[in-house]
């Protein structure tokens, strides 16, 4: 049974049998988990791959300057 409204994929679940469903642990079976993987690894090497910001690098700057006096 799907809702009429939103998503048409999903699935009204009966409250009588949400406590159930809340009680078991969540799932996710091995092939989603790999493409959930795979996703977050292809994302991740694409982030890595910018350049840090010049702001980024002053703030680094200021804070290595601070610490170093801090530690005189």
């Amino acid at each position: 049974m799907t809702g009429e409204k939103g998503n048409k994929l999903a699935r009204v679940i009966p409250e009588e049998s949400l406590n159930e469903k809340l009680a078991s642990e969540p799932q996710l079976d091995k092939t989603s988990q790999n493409r959930i993987g795979d996703q977050l690894r292809a994302m991740y090497d694409e982030l890595m791959q910018q350049p840090v910001p010049d702001r980024f690098k002053d703030l680094l700057e200021k804070l290595e300057r601070s610490s170093g006096e801090k530690a005189k």
